[in-house]
């Protein structure tokens, strides 16, 4: 039997419960499992501690040393019967765990909350979830239900009424939240009126002739870009968004009849 008691310290999850003499004189046993455990007698270390996890039932930590699990330790638990006055320690479980500096992987985190914009490729599906918060009932979907009640029921729906789009032939279209998150998402992006090409530019997009409206209500405040020559052609701007590429842009050497547009007049 291991003479080495020191680090016999009590750290376990019951501090209420004394140490088990018969299981804490049981370190040879619980390293002799390890052993078998680890299939080599070469991964297991110096025992670390003795945990009393309930009433003569305790765990015994030893040292990994294998170089793949580093800081990682051997956890033998053991209980501790009696036959008359004899006391009998059986090994219940052996297991690798690992310590206070072990290498860990991340916590797992659910693909719904781990998807980035930009991570969708070609031939990905990426599935709406039915109670998406972004997405609300369009009027396909009440024509299709048997709900059996007047529109008392629809303000109730997740505020559909507080901006209700019929949204004809589509089951879901956009709610209020989604409308929401898409507007504050494109006002702060790369075509928002902070980035550093609308700080510079001669006028807004609100004022000029390349802007191209859009319907619903996010078209009081965004429009798309129709200048080949703007980077942002083809894409989702704030009105208060701007480029050097503004349509009132006009080379100064030009003439008043060439300002006006004019410039086929005899």
């Amino acid at each position: 039997m291991s003479s080495n008691l020191a680090p016999l310290a009590q750290a376990g999850l019951n501090d209420s419960v004394d140490i088990d003499p018969a299981l804490a004189a049981a370190i040879d046993q619980a390293k002799n499992a390890a052993v078998i455990e680890a299939g080599n007698s070469a991964f297991i270390g110096d025992h670390l501690a003795i945990i009393m996890e309930a009433d003569r039932l305790a765990t015994h930590l030893f040292t990994c040393t294998n170089p793949a699990y580093v800081g990682w330790q051997w956890a033998v638990t053991m209980a501790s019967t009696r036959s008359g006055k004899t006391p009998i320690v059986t090994i219940t479980d052996v297991v690798l765990l690992p310590g206070p500096e072990a290498l860990t992987a991340p916590a797992w985190v659910p693909w719904s909350e781990r998807i980035q914009p930009g991570d969708l490729s070609p031939g990905d599906v990426l599935p709406a979830a039915p109670d998406d918060p972004r997405l609300t009932a369009g009027f396909a979907e009440f024509l299709a239900s048997e709900i059996d009640e007047d529109f008392d029921y629809v303000e109730e729906y997740r505020g559909v009424m507080s901006g209700w789009e019929l949204g004809l032939g589509r089951a879901r279209v956009l709610s209020v939240i989604g409308r929401e998150q898409a507007a504050d998402r494109w006002f702060e992006g790369e075509f928002g009126p902070e980035s550093t090409m609308a700080r510079h530019a001669p006028g807004q997009c609100s004022t000029c002739g390349f802007q191209v409206a859009i319907a619903g209500p996010l078209g009081q405040a965004f429009a798309v870009c129709s200048n080949a020559l703007s980077p942002a052609d083809g894409r989702i701007v704030s009105l208060s968004f701007g480029c050097g590429a503004h349509s009132g842009v006009i080379d100064p050497g030009f003439t008043p009849v060439e300002r006006a547009g004019a410039t086929d007049i005899d």
